[in-house]
């Protein structure tokens, strides 16, 4: 799908807990050293820290990094799978703390890891067509997994708000184009009520996480007309530290473009917050005229692909704080802290 009339990125911002876990923490606990595509550490929130919270400081970054009045934004969508309430909305909170308008659309989106892009997309495509000036899009997640289960090398906790408006002087990037690919493929899931998910192993590779991110891939690059080298960077889903090397590579791109928003070895598996994560981390490196592709997965199973043209990079630091300095911002944490923090410990 072209973008009909032209818009971008004019702002975003993006949280990651302080506290980390290391991998081989959990491994040492349970005896798994052999557990292949790990990340070194995870990001874990605290006990004062959930899906809201978070999402609520990577709006105010976004805020902050865009200069605009938050009463103009027109709709806030927030994408997770860990809202912390089971019946009430993460953004009419986010909207109320950034001062945000009442007169305002906001919903909460899930789609497990591709949350994020799907909330993406609505805002690129209310103001595309007129209906609102700006609109914010949250991926977030405080990431479940069972004690002991291939998941807890991973899942991780952070995220990433970003701001749609016009494609002005100021837009950071341009939206050249998105396509979409989804099945009906049970890789992973939660039924209502259990605290953990499931998923079927080895099987959530080639037939599910592969197939809707090369398909997705390939879907919009045909229909712009592109083709891996007219990228300067790609970021690929992360939900462990070989798959998004692997599809970069059966798609066509080299490493040097793979690198920059590779963020999976060092805070593990975001979830919804995952590829805009690493999309910020892009940004920060990117230069005018460079093209990025973000291609996103969840589990169930669907991807979304979007094409960036940068235009523009802005001068970030405080109160819009890099995602280096977020990543270099940590306090490690054991094992039993780790429980406690979130919610393993039952009584």
């Amino acid at each position: 799908m072209k973008v009909k009339s032209p818009v971008g990125i004019v702002g975003y911002g993006a949280y990651i807990p302080a506290f980390r876990l290391k991998v081989s923490e959990v491994a040492r606990l349970w005896g798994k050293n052999g557990v292949e595509s790990k990340a070194s550490e995870i990001a874990v929130a605290s006990m004062d820290e959930d899906a809201v919270t978070i999402a609520t400081e990577a709006a105010k970054y976004a805020v902050a990094s865009s200069g605009i009045n938050p009463t103009e934004i027109g709709a806030i969508y927030v994408g997770s799978e860990s809202k912390p309430y089971a019946v009430k909305p993460c953004g009419t909170i986010v909207a109320a703390a950034i001062g945000a308008s009442s007169d305002i659309v906001t919903a909460d989106m899930e789609f497990a890891c591709k949350a994020g892009t799907e909330a993406l997309q609505a805002c690129i495509g209310l103001v595309s067509s007129g209906m609102i000036k700006y609109g914010m899009a949250v991926g977030v997640d405080t990431a479940q997994s069972p004690p002991s289960d291939d998941l807890e090398y991973a899942a991780s906790c952070g995220g990433a708000a970003y701001i749609i408006g016009p494609a002005s002087e100021n837009a950071i990037a341009l939206i050249e184009g998105s396509s979409s690919y989804v099945t009906d493929t049970p890789d992973f899931w939660r039924r209502a009520e259990q605290c953990y998910p499931k998923h079927a192993e080895r099987f959530t590779g080639e037939p599910s996480y592969f197939k809707h991110i090369i398909c997705a891939a390939k879907s919009l690059m045909e229909e712009l007309g592109t083709s891996p080298e007219d990228y300067r960077y790609a970021v690929f889903h992360q939900p462990n530290v070989k798959f998004p090397l692997k599809a970069g590579f059966m798609l066509g791109f080299e490493e040097e473009q793979l690198k920059p928003g590779y963020l999976a070895p060092y805070i593990g598996n975001t979830y919804a917050g995952n590829c805009l994560l690493g999309l910020a981390a892009v940004l920060e490196s990117a230069r005018p005229g460079d093209r990025v592709l973000v291609v996103s997965y969840g589990s169930g199973a669907g991807s979304d692909a979007f094409s960036f043209l940068v235009k523009n990079i802005p001068t970030r630091g405080n109160p819009a704080p890099l995602i280096s300095q977020l990543l270099n911002r940590k306090k490690y944490i054991d094992y039993a802290v780790y429980a406690r923090f979130r919610g393993k410990i039952k009584i």
